[in-house]
């Protein structure tokens, strides 16, 4: 949500507003405040004075804001740089301050009907002591803006450097799992290089395909879950080629879900400890099902398989580190507001879930 300070092309409507609520709150603080003193001071009427201080006090911010936008245009379009801060907000209050203590003046003359000497009317003396009455609200009113926006700029910077940290740390754990994932697949083909060739020339194929679509899909901040699928569909293809019939796989992702962006390879961790864990300990083999559902707010992604349970599964813990670094990228990326959990299959095996709030 964008503040009071947001640069003018950049505001939105509820941006506008918000300005705008602050400036016609800061105008009728000044106004009330300047109509009380002259009141209790020099014994002025009340309602004649209040017009005049409302009126002034308008048209002072109004001026003071336009001046400052002059000023910044200027800067930036004649002299091409930024307009000093100093500069720009001396310039604004003062010439601002003249110029609309003139404009609400000689609107509150037209409202109440009674005449009123405008600040080039009068001694310069007076006129002084005119402008200064008007200014010390505008200087104070100024002075907190100044304060804020240093405020919220620095505000800004925390979150920037914030978020640079996050997405660096995000990069550093998702080239630590692309290696990760690929000695994996090495490994399995080397077991398979010496019981049968063929098959370990097949499944060679296969994976420089696979790793062509998956390194280059990984190189991306995140990808819809279709793509997430279409990844494990291909290394479940290539761990096929290994495991035959052993390897029983199946995906359910719901159509209007295939959009939804998440991290990539998030699931691909989760997939290799089914097979390694769960699938290749069973002489048979058994079923691996890859799922995506919402549950109200939550997206719900689950890896399931009917292999050797947790009991026979040294990760089941969360130790290892495919399932550190899934928690880690999830932590990274969501906050504590995503979780990995792992536990029993209903009928035998193990159900790893992730669950991730959607906005």
């Amino acid at each position: 949500m964008k503040n009071i300070h947001t640069p003018w092309a950049e505001r939105s409507r509820e941006d506008w507003l918000r300005w705008a609520a602050w400036q016609i709150g800061t105008v009728a603080a000044a106004a009330t405040a300047v109509t009380i003193g002259l009141v209790l001071l020099l014994q002025q009427p009340v309602g004649i004075t209040a017009v005049f201080c409302f009126c002034i006090a308008a048209g002072c911010s109004v001026a003071v804001q336009a001046m400052r936008r002059g000023v910044e245009l200027f800067c930036e379009h004649l002299l091409h740089r930024p307009a000093p801060a100093w500069l720009r907000e001396v310039l604004s209050l003062v010439l601002g301050t003249m110029i609309g203590y003139t404009i609400g003046n000689e609107l509150a003359v037209l409202l109440t009907g009674i005449q009123n000497s405008g600040i080039f009317d009068v001694s310069l003396r007076r006129a002084v002591t005119m402008v200064f009455i008007a200014i010390v609200p505008g200087a104070a009113i100024t002075l907190f803006f100044v304060g804020q926006s240093r405020i919220a700029n620095a505000e800004t910077q925390a979150q920037q450097a914030a978020r640079i940290a996050a997405e660096t740390q995000l990069r550093l754990l998702e080239s630590q799992l692309e290696p990760h994932m690929l000695f994996n697949t090495l490994a399995n083909l080397r077991v398979l290089i010496g019981m049968d060739p063929a098959r370990a020339q097949a499944m060679l194929d296969q994976l420089i395909a696979f790793l062509r679509a998956t390194l280059q899909a990984s190189r991306s901040g995140s990808h819809p879950l279709s793509a997430e699928f279409a990844r494990l569909s291909d290394y479940l293809a290539l761990m096929q080629v290994r495991m035959g019939s052993r390897l029983r796989p199946a995906f359910q992702l719901p159509a209007e879900l295939a959009g939804l962006e998440i991290p990539p390879l998030l699931l691909q961790p989760l997939v290799e400890n089914a097979i390694k864990h769960g699938l290749e300990p069973h002489v048979e083999g058994g079923e691996l099902v890859v799922r995506a559902e919402m549950q109200g707010q939550v997206l719900l992604l689950q890896v399931q398989d009917s292999g050797a349970g947790l009991s026979a599964t040294p990760d089941a813990a969360g130790t290892g580190f495919g399932l550190q670094q899934v928690r880690e990228r999830l932590a990274t990326r969501y906050g504590p507001s995503a979780s990995l959990e792992i536990s029993p299959a209903p009928g035998g095996g193990t159900l790893c879930s992730i669950r991730i709030p959607q906005p």
